[in-house]
Formats: structure tokens, sequence, C-alpha cells
């Protein structure tokens, strides 16, 4: 029988410190679920430490590793040049700091493989979650959660949590209506796909803070605020799909298996919608 195959998503920013601990981590989970066919994708969006060198790494001494790189910062961006490249049947993403914890990965992705839904995301505001966080950040998501349902008049309780899959469909059919290349991406995101009619099935997650999230609170929410207001006046029958990937994507192909090891300078890259 044949596996559902999951490209699961690391969008990296300045993250030297913990993307290989992390990387390994998720690959240590993914080798012992046996029912897929699974792809780990580094995405590194902007970085200015080793991030980048450490990607390459993995994606050439890893064989389910690959790894890509985009000129331009933004969680969203990342996430667009990842999934639009990828031809598995479920895609998904993680925060790179594992923040969710990983034993809701078989209860988000299983919906989908399922047929029983179309977007899959953790949620931190379910009954049975479990969050460790400041009280200002659990306040700021209350509030901003609250309006985005009132405003956009959706029923997702957490827009934002850094943990979501969803279907080939839903990435080659919502996916590139999306404006917002960065955290607003996922509010969009889940309102488009609402507004589609599509099936969205909530998570309870164990979630714990990143004391060295790269996330900027108060800019952020205002960025997402912003974000709200344009969704508000914009209609369905105004949708259009998002310009292509930029050309400034580098994809690294993950090694092959079995294969030996290699150094970063053996590594060969490729361009995505390159310049004439």
């Amino acid at each position: 029988m044949r596996k559902t195959s999951v490209d699961i998503v690391l969008p990296v920013l300045n993250e030297q410190r913990s993307l290989e601990k992390s990387a390994r981590t998720l690959l240590e989970d993914l080798s012992a679920r046996s029912t897929l066919d699974w792809t780990v994708s580094i995405v590194d969006n902007g970085s200015t430490d080793d991030s980048w060198r450490i990607a390459r790494h993995l994606a050439l001494t890893e064989s389910n590793v690959r790894a890509l790189r985009v000129g331009k910062r933004g969680r969203g961006g990342a996430l667009k040049a990842a999934w639009s490249s990828s031809p598995a049947d479920i895609m998904a993403y993680m925060d790179i700091d594992l923040s969710t914890d990983l034993g809701a990965l078989g209860a988000l992705l299983d919906p989908i493989a399922a047929g029983t839904a179309d977007i899959s995301i953790g949620s931190r505001l379910s009954t049975g979650s479990e969050v460790t966080r400041s009280v200002r950040r659990e306040a700021i998501s209350h509030l901003y959660n609250l309006i985005a349902r009132v405003v956009l008049r959706y029923q997702v309780k957490d827009a934002q949590c850094g943990f979501k899959a969803v279907s080939r469909h839903v990435a080659r059919t919502i996916v590139p209506l999306i404006e917002d290349d960065s955290w607003f991406f996922d509010t969009e995101l889940l309102v488009l796909a609402w507004r589609s009619g599509l099936r969205i099935n909530e998570v309870p997650v164990h979630w714990v803070e990143d004391d060295d999230s790269r996330v900027r609170v108060v800019s952020t929410a205002l960025d997402d605020l912003r974000g709200i207001w344009r969704l508000a006046r914009t209609s369905k029958r105004e949708l259009t799909p998002s310009p292509a990937v930029s050309s400034s994507v580098t994809v690294l192909e993950t090694a092959p298996a079995n294969s030996t090891r290699c150094s970063d300078d053996e590594a060969t890259t490729a361009s995505l919608s390159e310049p004439p």
C-alpha cells in the first residue's frame, strides 16, 4: 500500500543555536512513524548567521531533508516557497523551537490523511491544551483571536499557533491567493479556507513558550490587525492569485538514500524561476 507523503517545513531565521538539535529531534520522531513517507524542508528566510550552512549540511547528509533559501524574511514567504515546490500529499510546518510537543503530530496529520479535513491546526486555546507562556503573550493571543473571529466572521479558535498542516489541494488552490508573506499568513490561510467552505480541524496541544523567540509580539500584533482590516474589506470575488515564488529562492535537494556523506563544497544548487 502506498504511504501518505508528508513534507514538514521548518522556517528558519537566525537559528544557528537550535536548528540542528531541533531538526534531529524531529527526524528521530518521524523515523518512528512507519506509515508516513516523509520529508523535512528547512527554509532559511533571510538569516545572517550560520543557519544556511547548517541547513545545507543536514540536506547533504540526511536522505529525507532538503534545504531552501529565500532571500526575503517572512514566515509566509518561506511556506509559500516550500509548499509550492513540494509534491507531497500533506504539507505541514512547525516552529523551529518545537514549542508544540511532537506528541500532537499524529492528531495533526491523520485527519487530512483520512480525508476528513482539508486543514489541521494546533490550537493553544482549545479545551485540553496545556500552555506555558507569559501573561502578556497569553492576553495578546486571546485578544487577537477574539478580534479576528468577530471581524472576519470565522470560528477558528487559534489562528497563529506555529503547527499546521494542509492538503495538497489547499496548497495548490488557497495558498496562491494569500497576499501576506509574514506572520499574518496563518490567519489569511484560515480565513480564505473558511470562506471557501473547507474543513478545518483544531488539535489541542502542549505548548511551551520559547524565551529566545524571534517574534516581536507588539509589532506583529499591529501588522496582524492591519491584515484583519484588509481581509475584512476583501470579498471572495476580489481574490486573485499572489505573484509566483520569488526568483531569489535556492533549493538544495536531499542526499540520495544511503548515500555517503559529502562536504558542503560538493553541493549543487538550483534556482526556482531564475530570471532570464
